[in-house]
């Protein structure tokens, strides 16, 4: 570790590299704690939020009718999507893709649905406000995902739902002044050896100064 580095860069670099979209390999039988969630949610409160407005909501639905209502409506709002997909033309994206359906398949059976939500809407507005918006939820989302990881706990972010955001927000009481960002299915893992996924050079992806092709 460099000298004077504040953290274990082993162990940060380990938990940043492999914070994996779980959905195959969810516990859908064992239960999750609530002071689990509520540490792991006073962790995403630490988050940056855009002019200290502190805004986020979280829904946390235990509730097994609650749940398997959010499943149907990720399921209807799913089938354009699985629908007009076009196949995968690479081994992981096969694989990706197979697991979204497998979640689909058992969300109802995934013991907790988190909901970030933030108060407010983007609706209509120019992008530097709307980006405002979710980059004061976004950001409390993932650190809730990383504190769930260190725990052994594992999620997937999912927007899917969304396609029904009203319905969703009548199930579950959502203000219509409140903006949900995605639906975060929450259980233990089975397993905790998730390795760093494959992905192209950074030097690929990274441009200096100015854009280049």
């Amino acid at each position: 570790m460099p000298t004077g580095a504040p953290f274990d860069l082993a162990v940060t670099d380990r938990l940043l590299a492999t914070t994996r979209s779980v959905r195959k390999r969810l516990d859908l039988d064992r239960p999750v704690e609530r002071e689990v969630l509520l540490d792991c949610l006073r962790l995403a409160q630490q988050a940056p939020t855009g002019s200290n407005s502190q805004g986020w909501r979280w829904i946390v639905v235990t509730d097994p009718q609650l749940r398997t209502g959010l499943a149907e409506l990720y399921r209807e709002a799913s089938a354009d999507y699985f629908g007009g997909a076009a196949p995968a033309a690479d081994g992981q994206t096969r694989r990706v893709r197979d697991s979204a359906v497998h979640l689909r398949d058992e969300l109802h059976r995934v013991p907790v649905h988190v909901i970030p939500c933030i108060r407010g809407r983007a609706d209509g507005l120019p992008n530097a406000q709307a980006a405002g918006l979710y980059g004061s939820i976004l950001p409390a989302a993932w650190s809730f995902m990383l504190a769930l990881r260190s725990r052994g706990l594992g999620s997937a972010w999912t927007t899917l739902h969304l396609g029904r955001e009203k319905e969703a927000a009548a199930l579950l009481g959502i203000p219509d002044d409140v903006t949900q960002v995605a639906l975060l299915p929450v259980a233990y893992t089975l397993g905790t050896d998730f390795k760093p996924a494959a992905r192209p050079p950074v030097e690929e992806i990274v441009h200096f100064d100015r854009w280049s092709d």
